[in-house]
């Protein structure tokens, strides 16, 4: 019995791993190219077509450089948290970070790609799940649009759930 249960549990760890890996599709053109983003070394990547500096890692993890990895855990967060953690987060030495907007944050889909839908070179970390905007719903004020990164869609969600985030700036 003990046997059974055992085996039984790892193959069900195993298929998790699998189900995990990201997959993309040749057939479609890539919308986030790695060579269109310049990696930086504090953790940060700068996208020149856009003007924006994304953090590597989703929120409450840190870069660290010798892996070329985000270390730590990710929390999930109410809306109005991720609002308060943008204004105090220090990244990379800038105290200008923000919630994206919801037309940001579709700037780094992947839409080639699904579990997750970003591009995996530039981006670490990424949950799949979602992950907020500061983008609030027009005719629900309760509510702000989110991004699922596991499928590359997008929905309005209640500001109250708990949802993880990535940061952004304008780069100056």
């Amino acid at each position: 019995m003990k046997i059974t249960s055992f085996y039984a549990l790892t193959i069900m760890a195993l298929s998790f791993n699998l189900a995990a890996e990201q997959t993309c599709y040749s057939s479609t053109d890539t919308t986030t190219p790695t060579d269109r983003f310049v990696i930086n070394t504090d953790g940060t990547v700068s996208d020149p077509q856009t003007g924006l500096m994304w953090q590597r890692c989703s929120y409450g993890q840190v870069y660290n450089a010798q892996t070329n990895n985000c270390d730590g855990s990710t929390p999930s967060l109410t809306w109005q948290e991720a609002l308060k953690v943008a204004v105090n987060d220090a990244t990379a030495k800038h105290n200008d970070w923000q919630v994206p907007n919801i037309k940001e944050l579709a700037s780094i889909l992947e839409h080639s790609c699904t579990e997750p839908s970003i591009n995996e070179t530039v981006f670490f970390g990424t949950k799949l799940q979602n992950y907020w905007s500061s983008t609030s719903g027009v005719s629900n004020m309760s509510s702000a649009w989110v991004y699922q990164f596991d499928s590359g869609l997008n929905s309005l969600h209640a500001k109250t759930s708990d949802v993880y985030l990535r940061l952004v700036r304008y780069e100056k």
